[in-house]
């Protein structure tokens, strides 16, 4: 054997060897956030719905671990720019480390394929199968039992199928009255998966357009009702005396239930009860507070949250005259991985860590919005008491929302990390007017929210701090106190 025959097969067997490591890796990766995710919806599911032997059982436990799986692409999504933009730092600060090797463009351009891929089968396949899954009871003279609810979901599968296919072919015809964008989707798996993809993330960045505004406003007081307050902005006592007042009025209603109470719920009056009861124990636990846990955390928590939200604007704002002047400001896709060759930050990594605070921020604020809507509010998951299906549309949404995350992220000029992958062949990321209009309305959207809610949170704080809620007078955001309450 000659030697260019053995240089051709250790490349092969390097290549082989890089596979196996990638594929190793990524199968720790997902392993792990499964597990988290699985943790997760345990704690909110009901467990009176897997504690029984029947049917419904085993199939609820089927549709748990295909909204694992989804939950667990969801955050995989969340991560996957983080991670591509803190491995690029990595590898452009130790670009020869021994114990880095693994960390290459391959790694993270196949961890960017994994996503779509696994997004598109979770939205498209998993969740309806869970859906119709848990909802099917078989069909009508077949056998009992969970392989006639299978067949039954089957077919409702493929019939959505068929719809959704149809749909799409048609909205390609109306879009583009082109022969060969109809024939395209003829190719199932290489043109109408991404196109149909392209289309729900079009939809998820449209919906964190809405919740990001709304949730970049509600952070404030979210982070104020689990923070304890100065003194000068919450009176404890006041709010320990009402609860206690509260709760020794209901355990008399629940003592004497043949009083003058009529048609009482003795169940609702004990839900209320424990309710006060555990808020009343929180209360205690904010009383006890140090003077820095009062006098410190929320200040800096607060000055953080408006320093993040000001640079995020800032940011979208000098990306908005960027698109005026600069071609290269639009988000573009990127099939070759070159990691570690320069930095995607003007500042460094200083500004890389800037850029993951920043987008860690705005997931979070777009959940917070997302479930602060009135949409979208009955989907809220409780502890230890959601029903399944209601399980199911959180992780459609929260999948929706996620794999959008890095479309928004480059979109708004958050990063300048191109898009990898499928990610970046979404027709509507080239469109110039798309683009600038949506970083106008994100701005926009911003401020509006952020003036209205802050200076409405800041009049009410001082009203309550000064006692001028008490007073007799027309406050704006106050009702007037009644006569009644007045003479008393």
């Amino acid at each position: 054997m000659e030697a260019a025959d053995y240089e051709v097969l250790s490349v092969r067997e390097q290549l082989f060897h890089e596979r196996v490591r990638e594929c190793i890796i990524s199968t720790l990766l997902f392993a792990t956030l499964y597990i988290l995710c699985h943790i997760a919806l345990t704690h909110f599911r009901k467990p009176a719905e897997f504690t029984t032997d029947d049917e419904d059982a085993t199939v609820n436990k089927i549709a748990l671990e295909l909204c694992t799986f989804t939950l667990a692409v969801a955050l995989g999504a969340v991560l996957l720019l983080p991670f591509s933009i803190i491995s690029n730092e990595v590898l452009l600060s130790l670009p020869r480390n021994y114990y880095i090797q693994w960390l290459n463009g391959s790694l993270i351009h196949g961890l960017w394929n994994l996503i779509f891929l696994f997004s598109n089968l979770s939205l498209i396949f998993l969740m309806p199968f869970a859906y119709f899954f848990t909802e099917s009871e078989g069909f009508a003279g077949s056998r009992k039992g969970v392989l006639g609810r299978v067949y039954e979901t089957v077919v409702m599968l493929m019939l959505l199928t068929l719809l959704v296919l149809g749909m799409v072919w048609v909205a390609s015809a109306i879009v583009d009255n082109n022969k060969a964008s109809r024939e395209s989707l003829y190719d199932f798996w290489e043109y109408y998966l991404p196109y149909l993809y392209s289309c729900i993330s079009f939809l998820g960045v449209l919906l964190l357009l809405v919740c990001t505004p709304l949730g970049l406003a509600r952070m404030f007081s979210v982070t104020g009702k689990l923070l304890v307050k100065p003194r000068l902005l919450e009176d404890l006592e006041e709010q320990l005396y009402c609860s206690a007042f509260e709760e020794a009025a209901l355990t008399r209603r629940i003592c004497n239930p043949t009083s003058c109470w009529l048609h009482l719920d003795v169940e609702l009056l004990h839900r209320q009860v424990l309710a006060l009861q555990t808020q009343r124990v929180l209360l205690e636990k904010r009383r006890k507070a140090s003077a820095w846990q009062r006098n410190l955390g929320y200040p800096l928590a607060m000055l953080c949250l408006l320093v993040l939200t000001g640079l995020s604007v800032l940011i979208v704002a000098i990306h908005i005259l960027e698109l005026l002047i600069d071609e290269a400001a639009m988000p573009r896709g990127m099939q070759d991985a070159s990691l570690g060759q320069v930095s995607f930050s003007k500042l460094g990594a200083f500004g890389a860590v800037i850029q993951v605070i920043l987008i860690f921020y705005l997931m979070v604020s777009s959940v917070v919005g997302f479930y602060s809507s009135p949409f979208f509010r009955s989907l809220r998951p409780r502890w230890h008491d959601t029903a399944m299906t209601q399980i199911i549309g959180n992780c459609v949404c929260l999948l929706v929302l996620s794999s959008a995350l890095p479309v928004f992220s480059r979109t708004l000029g958050l990063t300048r990390f191109d898009l990898l992958g499928d990610f970046g062949r979404f027709n509507w990321l080239g469109n110039f007017y798309i683009v600038f209009l949506y970083n106008a309305a994100f701005a926009g959207l911003t401020t509006l929210c952020l003036v209205k809610t802050f200076t409405a949170a800041v009049r009410a704080e001082l009203i309550r701090a000064f006692g001028l809620d008490r007073l007799p007078l027309p406050v704006s955001g106050f009702p007037r106190a009644s006569r009644k309450s007045q003479h008393q």
